[in-house]
């Protein structure tokens, strides 16, 4: 999917790589690679340590304007503290021509799936419903982590030097139902990356966005 939209040629940056796997992945195409994670626990155990991965926010990012021709970010810009911050210095460091792919969660996915707080302790799980509420319940309950509609998303750059080049709604792997009951697994994904083309769609997890810097 990230091929269809970048030959990843170039300089590339991971901003918020974790523990380096899309930097591995992205290195069988061009080794000019780049990371920033913002945990210092996730650096030490990066499978990419000395190979130009860096502990930043994406708020301030530590390179230069027009650095990059791709700049990647994977459910990242959820957490920041300041996202407007952090999208325009995404379009900053990239270079004129180049390309920001971007996956962040979609406001109408049934589940919220990083947990809420309730009545000051923290539930891991998945929530069904929770991104249904109204903006002052859901915020309390997920203060954590941000949901995007496609409006509250395209708000972010709507400003900014860039073009949307593509966006679209996308389903997850549910590789944990894959590798529990193979062909159970197999079969929910081949009906909801079918959903991704239809309506059903506006429910997919994710987003998946490209823009392009004019």
């Amino acid at each position: 999917m990230v091929l269809e939209w970048s030959d990843l040629q170039g300089r590339v940056l991971d901003n918020g790589c974790g523990l380096g796997t899309w930097i591995r992945a992205f290195e069988e195409f061009n080794g000019d690679v780049f990371g920033l994670e913002v945990e210092f626990e996730r650096l030490t155990e990066s499978v990419t340590q000395g190979k130009g991965v860096l502990q930043g926010v994406g708020e301030t990012l530590p390179y230069a304007t027009n650095s990059f021709d791709t700049i990647f970010s994977n459910e990242v810009i959820e957490h920041v503290a300041d996202d407007a911050v952090c999208m325009a210095e995404m379009v900053r460091v990239l270079k004129p021509g180049g390309r920001i792919i971007i996956f962040c969660p979609n406001r109408w996915y049934p589940v919220e799936q990083h947990g809420i707080y309730w009545r000051g302790e923290y539930k891991f799980g998945n929530i069904p419903l929770v991104n249904y509420l109204p903006d002052v319940w859901r915020d309390k309950l997920a203060p954590h982590v941000r949901t995007y509609s496609k409006r509250k998303l395209r708000k972010l750059y709507r400003d900014l030097p860039v073009t949307e080049i593509h966006h679209s709604r996308i389903y997850g792997g549910y590789d944990n139902i894959v590798n529990r009951r193979p062909q159970l697994g197999k079969l929910i994904r081949r009906v909801l990356y079918g959903a991704e083309k239809g309506p059903l769609a506006v429910l997919g997890i994710s987003h998946f966005l490209v823009l392009e810097k004019n």
